[in-house]
């Protein structure tokens, strides 16, 4: 080792210091040209499409309007995919290593098949990251000074005049512009098993329980009886007895005093719905107090009635349900726009606004329910905390 430090820092007595800087030099600019060209390399479309998981990626970018508009302007991989300045375009290349690293060593994604099965994995990396950099690759191209609102839809002119106002991050509502959109429903309905999987255990001890989502409820404590009302999703009951699978419970909810009496509000003038109610279970309500509403002046009760529900699907805490409900807004209502904060409506606001929208995703009934409770439930005049 001596004599090899010493042959390297001693000066050679066969060429010249000149002739030293010149090789470096010469080096210096070979490896930055062989770089430069491997990024020239590296970031055409062509050796992005190499791996054949990235075909149907690519057929999806051909049917959009960054492949073939009417200006004939095109955005390639890279234009949407990698910033521009070095520093962002070599995190970028070396980011791009894990995918090599699915394809090839862990065969994650190796296959069509298995490249969608993690596609809402891989969507949530990419928006992530552009959300991350407040979408620089997109405003390369698309700048808020440069557009002219005049030359744009009504519609378009009003939202993209806001967005500009808040410089805001263009995948906020730009999902899916390339690409097909993911599954989205893949991420909540799994948290919703890991809810049902742990309300197995909590639903045996506690003895305030929450609802998964819609429950029968007896008058006695034989499930295979009548229903005589409906625990709607999210809801709050309190258990009074346990006999085998059954459990014995009270739902305190709110009744218009001058309307039939059967559906239950989480609160007095607002139609966050907690319960139906009807037959001998609508006959043991019991009556805690009475309120006018100063808004409307229509009187209401706040009442209690006893019933008795399946063990099942009964969690002791609200948050993981609002946890799940977030997610599940996150993924339906986000998928094509950037979704008004829960605060934005009043818990009534929420119905019309969720129903306007009920077009554009699929949700299952017991899904909407529990989506509009949560946002009823952090609405602007419910206190934000989805509190009951």
């Amino acid at each position: 080792m001596k004599k090899l430090w010493q042959m390297l820092t001693k000066p050679s007595s066969k060429y010249s210091v000149l002739a030293l800087v010149l090789v470096g030099i010469g080096i210096t600019l070979a490896g930055i040209f062989a770089v430069h060209k491997g990024f020239e390399h590296a970031s055409q479309t062509e050796f992005c499409i190499g791996c054949h998981t990235m075909q149907q990626n690519y057929e999806e970018y051909k049917q959009s309007v960054h492949f073939k508009n009417a200006s004939g302007v095109r955005a390639e991989c890279v234009d949407c995919h990698q910033p521009k300045d070095l520093p962002g375009a070599v995190q970028r290349k070396l980011g791009a290593w894990k995918d090599v690293y699915n394809q090839y060593i862990t065969k994650k994604i190796d296959t069509p098949e298995k490249f969608e099965e993690h596609r809402l994995e891989l969507a949530q990396i990419v928006w992530k990251r552009m959300s991350d950099n407040n979408s620089k690759t997109c405003k390369s191209c698309h700048d808020y000074s440069a557009m002219d609102h005049a030359k744009q839809s009504p519609e378009a002119a009003k939202a993209m005049t806001e967005a500009a106002a808040k410089n805001m991050n263009c995948i906020e509502c730009h999902k899916g512009i390339a690409h097909e959109l993911p599954n989205m429903a893949g991420g909540f309905q799994k948290d919703f098993q890991n809810l049902q999987a742990e309300a197995t255990s909590q639903g045996a001890t506690a003895d305030k329980l929450f609802s998964l989502g819609e429950k029968d409820m007896f008058a006695t404590d034989d499930a295979n009886g009548k229903s005589e009302g409906k625990l709607l999703p999210a809801s709050e009951v309190t258990v009074l007895e346990r006999k085998g699978d059954m459990l014995k419970v009270e739902v305190n909810g709110w009744l218009e005093k001058s309307g039939k009496g059967r559906v239950m509000t989480e609160y007095m003038g607002k139609r966050v719905f907690k319960a139906t109610i009807r037959g001998d279970i609508k006959a043991n309500e019991k009556i805690v107090k009475e309120e006018t509403d100063p808004a409307t002046d229509i009187v209401w009760q706040n009442v209690s009635v006893q019933a008795w529900i399946t063990k099942a699907d009964m969690i002791d805490s609200i948050q993981p349900i609002w946890n799940y409900a977030e997610e599940m807004y996150g993924s339906t209502c986000n998928a094509c726009h950037a979704a008004p904060a829960p605060g934005h409506f009043t818990a009534n606001g929420w119905i019309a606004s969720l129903k306007a929208m009920s077009s554009y995703y699929r949700l299952s009934k017991t899904e909407e329910r529990t989506l509009l409770k949560y946002l009823q439930n952090h609405g602007s005049d419910t206190g934000g905390a989805g509190a009951h």
